[in-house]
């Protein structure tokens, strides 16, 4: 699935956000995005756009600390904004509760700390310092994926 790759210059935390708020427009019903990418590469950024696009008003808290946020979304449904960086082992997660059905995007930073114990991917964000901005390069791992690539691409 990884033909249809899309790559994006973002000179800024603004170019960042805006991705972020094209995909919210163009995100499927249910979906699972894994955001890859150093510290201070705009995981965060680019999540909080998407939810403030999908109408999540006031403060838009890191999970850092807490592993989890939740968020009602104005269209039903919730989004949970994980950060597993400060996991030691993905067994941790069992404790969550993760498996709720009404959760409608997942966005989960440092994924890989969790394997096993979340949902698969449908679309991968890998982030990184590029310069004075950063590169983001959007990988599909689902037919759902390839489906919200082909959605963003027109208006590249």
């Amino acid at each position: 699935m990884n033909d249809a790759v899309l790559e994006f210059q973002l000179a800024d935390p603004d170019a960042t956000a805006a991705l972020g708020r094209r995909m919210a427009a163009t995100r499927p019903s249910r979906a699972v995005v894994y955001l890859r990418g150093d510290l201070g590469s705009g995981k965060s950024t680019l999540a909080r756009a998407m939810l403030r696009a999908l109408g999540v008003s006031g403060t838009i808290r890191s999970p850092t600390y807490t592993l989890v946020e939740r968020y009602p979304l104005a269209d039903g449904g919730e989004a949970w904004h994980l950060d597993l960086y400060r996991i030691a082992d993905a067994g941790e997660l069992e404790y969550l509760g993760l498996d709720a059905d009404d959760v409608a995007l997942w966005l989960v930073e440092w994924a890989e700390r969790g394997a096993g114990a979340l949902p698969r991917a449908d679309l991968v964000v890998e982030l990184a310092v590029a310069g004075s901005g950063r590169r983001a390069h959007l990988v599909p791992a689902s037919a759902t994926g390839v489906h919200w690539l082909a959605a963003l691409e027109p208006e590249r």
